[in-house]
């Protein structure tokens, strides 16, 4: 019974003792969202550069390093970013004030980084019996 209550408890939403015991920066790390201090910032203007983006996340902690994703044919930003701390916790108190602000102009959003996925090396086509291979291209390539 003491086993369902405890759950029923934990449903409600009430504290357990445990709970006000941690200490706050336990507690911020144990409810965070973030497994690392890499931050994914989607919203840019085409006029920021690194620098900008490094000035704007600055105030929050120590940088390793602030990278805006620019396209390889023209060199302007693709309108998306990473930016990199020292901690966890830096990485969410800038998480928790840069998010929905204003960066030159434009309304940027702040959200943890996801891990690359590992995607296997796709096996080459050979050449049908005539010579030609098939076009996977489907709709327009302009």
């Amino acid at each position: 019974m003491a086993y369902t209550f405890g759950a029923f408890r934990r449903i409600l939403g009430a504290s357990s003792p445990a709970s006000s015991i941690l200490p706050l920066s336990l507690h911020a790390r144990l409810n965070s969202t973030l497994i690392t201090p890499k931050l994914f910032i989607s919203g840019l203007s085409r006029l920021t550069t690194d620098e900008k983006l490094k000035e704007a996340f600055a105030p929050f902690g120590n940088l390793v390093e602030a990278k805006v994703i620019v396209d390889r044919a023209c060199g302007r930003s693709k309108g998306f970013g990473f930016v990199t701390y020292d901690t966890l916790e830096e990485a969410e108190k800038a998480l928790e004030k840069m998010n929905a602000t204003f960066l030159d102009g434009w309304v940027i959003f702040v959200d943890p980084a996801k891990q690359k996925e590992y995607k296997p090396p796709q096996p080459e086509e050979k050449p049908s019996k005539t010579g030609y291979t098939t076009n996977r291209t489907i709709g327009w390539c302009g």
